[in-house]
């Protein structure tokens, strides 16, 4: 059986990664007055768009998914001959309508694709799976990971599926934003209080950073630190305690508003990294989704892994 993997364009794969897996990108579309970008996870384009065309406007700016006409569209068009079977894993439910779009646009198409695979010489069914990751950014990579591993393995759609399901209440991505005036201004725009005006205000004014989990469908703040670079060294030191308390999938995804030689530089990272190849895991690092930077600004520090529940401290 032929098995294809879909993730949205706010999953931090690398390019490289996805290029390798065959792996199919839900684009999203980002509008700034008549200025429009197709994210497709390509970072050059992405560092160089935010920087040249969003720049300080850019919390002002809409992140548009597919709609469910253009995910059925895109399916008929591309997916229902070239594999037997999909798994599509989108970005958490409760903060964008990918999910809902995609699970509406698979009605339809599994009620439309037989006249299309027969006219391609396939009389088998095909198969669609649609899985809320209930997690965001570099917390959607550990999934996607295993999604490859297990198709690479011969593992069957159903299989696939039920292991998706077990890891995503359990898929944790943890974002450390740089810029808390821009958070703001963008959380005012959405009506989102993940991150309150008088935190955001004195945060800039001390220097202090709240650490946001985005787990279960909940986006939210679990800790704060003194200072970004510090913030930094919190969030890979965390990472690296989960690492030797053992992951669910052996791999730890990171993502970054900007140029990745700088993440490297960031304090912790090498102690992070030294304790992934010291226990057989991963280290997976992108340039962070346009939809991320655009949402939560430029230079925000994104790590994500699969773990057993356990009570975060920072």
């Amino acid at each position: 059986m032929r098995i294809g993997l879909v993730v949205d364009s706010g999953c931090d794969l690398p390019i490289d990664f996805i290029r390798a897996h065959a792996i199919t990108i839900l684009p999203i579309t980002v509008r700034s007055d008549l200025i429009s970008f197709e994210d497709r996870r390509d970072p050059e384009a992405t560092l160089r768009f935010f920087r040249e065309q969003l720049g300080d406007r850019a919390h002002y700016a809409e992140s548009e998914p597919l709609s469910v006409h253009e995910v059925h569209d895109l399916f008929l068009r591309e997916l229902v001959t070239r594999y037997d079977a999909v798994i599509v894993l989108t970005i958490t439910a409760s903060r964008s309508k990918i999910y809902e779009n995609t699970l509406q646009a698979s009605f339809s198409i599994l009620k439309d694709y037989r006249p299309v695979r027969k006219a391609a010489g396939f009389d088998t069914p095909f198969q669609l799976r649609v899985i809320n990751t209930q997690t965001l950014f570099a917390g959607q990579v550990p999934s996607a990971w295993e999604a490859v591993r297990m198709i690479g393995a011969g593992a069957t759609a159903a299989q696939i599926r039920e292991r998706m399901e077990t890891l995503a209440p359990n898929s944790y991505g943890y974002f450390l934003p740089r810029d808390l005036y821009y958070l703001r201004a963008r959380a005012q725009k959405r009506g989102d209080r993940s991150v309150g005006w008088v935190s955001a205000t004195l945060g800039s004014a001390l220097d202090i950073k709240p650490i946001i989990r985005g787990w279960r469908n909940t986006t939210e703040p679990v800790g704060k630190v003194r200072g970004y670079e510090h913030g930094a060294e919190v969030l890979f030191g965390h990472a690296a305690e989960r690492v030797r308390a053992g992951l669910l999938v052996p791999v730890v995804g990171l993502s970054y508003g900007g140029e990745l030689e700088t993440m490297r530089a960031l304090p912790g990272y090498t102690a992070l990294r030294d304790t992934c190849d010291g226990h057989g895991v991963q280290l997976i690092e992108s340039v962070t989704s346009m939809t991320a930077m655009v949402n939560t600004g430029a230079e925000g520090l994104t790590v994500g892994f699969a773990s057993a529940e356990y009570e975060a401290k920072f």
